[in-house]
């Protein structure tokens, strides 16, 4: 047989222990040996609970960056699209604008003299634009199909009223229009003279002008405190509403050698377009026999020769819209006080400054960003995330009707 190599309880048979206390320290020996070898010490433990720590805020933060970007996206995507139904619903009925000559636009304005007296509508803050245009709208009631106009009258504010549910709220009014003499109470479309919502200035009117002047058939238009008939809120998280106008690129009707570049402009007609002609000498006849005096030299009135009115928009190639957007997370955090800070309606100039002459294009957008970043009407971090500033040029269609 091979070698025989003695067990612990052998060996300690042999020595001369009892086999049951031999057996027994063996045994005790060996679970104590295991039990080091498997144990971790105080370090190893504190380590260990360090790194899972460190893990576990890693991944936390990890989380809640997701979180905070997939929130922000969520915001802007809904923000994008609420803006972009609204802007093609702007794009449309400024397409189907109705353009002819004897008809009233009630749009801003900062033209100044020459010729006395014409249209300056200047509008701080918020603007408002109101029109004729080929789209549906709230025809009066009772009023049957075929009582109702293809023409409604259009027009867009940001409510300025406090007292208003809808403060700070984008207004559109689609005001239906009935064909004329279909009833004493409902307002057809009107034509000049007769305003559509202010005062038509005097080169505007005919001459000789009708005495008395003809009242404007809207005045709630022009009225900030009204409420406006036949109207929606149209754009819940607009608060701020801007617009002005892209003017063609045309040549000089009397001087044929002069051509103008398309600019942008406040006011809805081409002042440089004035070129009235070199007065010319005519007789003043009188009575025989007595002697016809010297031709007297009558100039033409700029009123007869300059673009001074709208004139059915013949010098607008598009109206370039601009707005501010707050998304009603972030509008929560927001007073409308602050809102009117930005937007002017507490009757200061708006932080969110009007279009000035001589912008360039994207010039106003990014000055309305630079101001949002200065923050100087103190809003929190997170509203100032929310707000977006959007700009949408919407073009008008031919034709144009020119009336003498």
């Amino acid at each position: 047989m091979g070698d025989h190599k003695p067990t612990p309880v052998e060996s300690a048979v042999h020595r001369g222990f009892p086999p049951a206390a031999a057996e027994c320290d063996a045994l005790r020996t060996t679970h104590a040996t295991a039990k080091r070898t498997r144990a971790f010490t105080l370090a190893e433990l504190a380590v260990s609970v360090g790194v899972l720590v460190l893990v576990i805020l890693l991944f936390t933060q990890l989380l809640k960056s997701a979180a905070t970007v997939t929130v922000l996206g969520h915001k802007q995507m809904d923000a994008d699209s609420q803006t972009r139904q609204l802007l093609d619903r702007m794009a449309i009925d400024v397409a189907q604008m109705v353009k002819r000559s004897d008809v009233d636009y009630y749009l801003k304005s900062s033209a100044t003299p020459p010729p006395t007296g014409v249209r300056n509508l200047a509008q701080p803050g918020n603007d408002k634009i109101a029109f004729y245009s080929t789209v549906p709208g709230y025809y009066p009631s009772p009023s049957t199909s075929t009582q109702q106009g293809p023409l409604s009258l259009v027009a867009y504010r940001v409510n300025s009223n406090s007292t208003s549910p809808s403060y700070n709220k984008l207004e559109k009014m689609g005001k239906g229009l009935a064909w004329n003499a279909v009833s004493p109470t409902q307002i057809p479309v009107v034509f000049m003279p007769i305003p559509l919502a202010s005062p038509i200035p005097t080169p505007e009117l005919p001459f000789p002008a009708p005495n008395p002047l003809p009242t404007p058939a809207w005045p709630e238009i022009d009225n900030l405190a009204s409420s406006w008939s036949d109207s929606e809120v149209i754009g819940p998280q607009v608060f701020r509403f801007e617009y002005y106008y892209l003017l063609k690129g045309q040549t000089d009707p009397i001087n044929s050698g002069t051509t103008y570049s398309p600019i942008f402009s406040d006011t809805p007609w081409d002042t440089r377009i004035c070129s009235c002609p070199t007065p010319t000498p005519t007789p003043t006849p009188t009575a025989i026999p007595t002697a016809t005096p010297l031709p007297v030299a009558t100039a033409t009135p700029p009123s007869l020769c300059c673009h001074v009115a709208p004139k059915g928009m013949q010098d607008v190639a598009a109206v370039v819209v601009v707005i501010a957007v707050i998304d009603p997370q972030s509008k929560v955090l927001v007073t409308n006080a602050q809102l009117a800070r930005l937007n002017g309606a507490d009757g200061s100039p708006p932080v969110l400054v009007d279009y000035a002459a001589g912008m360039t294009p994207g010039q106003l957008l990014a000055q309305w960003r630079a101001a949002l970043d200065a923050n100087t009407a103190g809003l929190v971090p997170q509203a100032i995330s929310g707000i977006r500033v959007y700009e949408r040029y919407l073009y008008l269609s031919p034709p144009i009707l020119l009336t003498p």
